[in-house]
């Protein structure tokens, strides 16, 4: 298992939800989303040097990163969970 699988699992297991990969500035509007809905936010840094050989479909690989070759650094995988004490129910809406 590489790296960013590992952390990935490890901060599933504290109940972190992987949303998706961006930088600024959707990167700073979509936390302050996460945050207005009710949201814990954590940011990851998008690891370097991972190779890009899959084909879209395959599960069990790594994803394509070669639209991020070279500007890793300006990126961040995005992780939210419900704020502690938040209640989950759908019905607060209503």
């Amino acid at each position: 298992m590489n790296e960013e699988k590992s952390r990935t699992t490890m901060l599933e297991g504290e109940g972190w939800t992987r949303q998706f990969v961006a930088c600024e500035p959707r990167l700073t509007e979509a936390v302050e989303m996460y945050n207005e809905a009710g949201f814990e936010v954590h940011l990851e840094p998008l690891p370097k040097g991972t190779e890009c050989d899959t084909c879209a479909g395959e599960e069990d690989k790594d994803e394509c990163r070669i639209c991020f070759e070279g500007f890793e650094d300006q990126y961040k995988i995005i992780f939210t969970r419900p704020k502690e004490g938040e209640a989950e129910s759908e019905d607060e809406l209503f």
